[in-house]
């Protein structure tokens, strides 16, 4: 098997809008954040100040060698009223993708990562009759501005889960638990919204266009048979998305770890969300997430992606680790970009891989405790630290190829 990448794939690193922006006051989650009796850990304040900094990040980026650069535009901050667009808005994230350009990185746009303006989450959120049209109307309005520098375009982050999040484990806004039919809604919404977000995008671009999902890697023990864990409707719901996006240019692999699961149900840390908030404790082999340390899940998920779509390109949108340990991050990244290579001698066309995540951010709910950086960022000054394995996978990006494997690459420290 070649050590070596094809010309022309991607290398680079991804955030998320909500997560690294700062001060995204007119967001659901926002509101969530500071909710009386809120899950969350804590607010997402300022997070990282890259809605200022923006210009020094992708810099960074490019300077360690790396050629694409996944990031968000706001829906909250481009329609902050319905029916009302930002021009100043839509010209700084115009500007986010100059710079890409400037620096000669390929700008992979994510239209929607989790994020609604309240005013929507107001009119019933991802459950709301009218979210498949509004989304359609805000990708027009957004592409119509965006769409000749777009590098490639991802209409919505990991939807196959957020009607499971919202809806029923109540761990995203609005907050509801056990509200099948709400969360049945929001699925059928999703895919709606996904087909026509799509069509709109493609109407003002030539970049390609799809969406990413997470596609854990379910590996089934013992004669165990599939049954309901949240997971496994999760994975459902992945099918139909897959099947929509037979019709699309890319679908996008997300995958941070695998889930075994035996006759007796799961046999997999980082599986059962009854204690979700926990702090993780690394020591156990396990990751800060509480998830199984196991970068061979990326090469499952290439795999089932590319036999439930047909054969679409796959572009691997996220991948890494969350860990204070960065050699650990190293080792999963070189175990992970080994899987990619498997898969490209399979014939399967893999075309990026994208780390989560270029700094350390706000993780949602688990607030900023969970490191999955290349960069760390000091919380007061927002200084960027890049850690050695930045430097590591620029280097695989320079050379497009793998360090020789050592006997003690795959043992990572913990």
């Amino acid at each position: 098997m070649s050590n070596t990448f094809p010309e022309g794939f991607l290398f680079g690193a991804a955030v998320g809008a909500h997560q690294v922006e700062g001060g995204n006051t007119n967001s659901d989650w926002w509101w969530w954040e500071h909710r009386e009796g809120t899950v969350c850990r804590e607010p997402s304040g300022d997070a990282c100040d890259f809605y200022n900094r923006y210009e020094e990040d992708i810099a960074l980026l490019a300077g360690l060698g790396m050629n694409a650069f996944r990031f968000g535009i706001e829906w909250a901050r481009i329609e902050p009223a319905e029916g009302e667009f930002s021009h100043a808005q839509l010209d700084h994230y115009r500007r986010m993708l100059d710079a890409c350009h400037r620096h000669s990185v390929v700008p992979v746009l994510t239209f929607h990562h989790f994020t609604l303006p309240k005013w929507l989450h107001d009119l019933g959120g991802f459950a709301s009759d009218q979210f498949p049209a509004l989304f359609e109307r805000y990708c027009d309005r957004a592409a119509a501005v965006l769409g000749d520098a777009i590098g490639v375009a991802c209409t919505i982050n990991e939807p196959q889960g957020l009607a499971q999040s919202g809806y029923l484990l109540g761990i995203n806004p609005p907050g509801h638990t056990d509200d099948h039919v709400g969360a049945q809604a929001a699925v059928d919404h999703l895919l709606e919204a996904h087909r026509l977000g799509a069509a709109a995008i493609r109407a003002h671009t030539h970049a390609p266009v799809g969406v990413t999902l997470a596609i854990p890697d379910i590996q089934y023990e013992d004669g165990a048979q599939p049954g309901n864990t949240s997971l496994e409707i999760e994975s459902r719901v992945n099918d139909q998305f897959m099947e929509l996006a037979r019709k699309d240019d890319f679908i996008g692999v997300q995958t941070y770890t695998r889930f075994r699961i035996g006759p007796e149900g799961s046999r997999s840390p980082g599986h059962d969300w009854s204690d979700w908030t926990r702090e993780a404790d690394e020591t156990d082999g396990s990751t800060q997430m509480g998830y199984e340390y196991y970068p061979q899940a990326l090469g499952g998920a290439i795999r089932r992606a590319w036999r439930s779509t047909g054969g679409i390109p796959i572009l691997v949108t996220e991948n890494g680790i969350a860990t204070s340990f960065d050699d650990k991050r190293i080792a999963f990244m070189d175990a992970a970009l080994r899987e990619v290579q498997a898969c490209i001698a399979e014939g399967i066309d893999v075309r990026s891989y994208l780390h989560w995540s270029l700094l350390d951010n706000f993780e949602w709910a688990f607030g900023y405790a969970p490191t999955f950086g290349l960069v760390a960022v000091d919380r007061r000054t927002f200084e960027r630290h890049p850690k050695p394995s930045a430097g590591w996978l620029g280097a695989v990006a320079q050379t497009k190829r793998l360090p020789e494997l050592e006997p003690s690459a795959s043992s990572p420290s913990a």
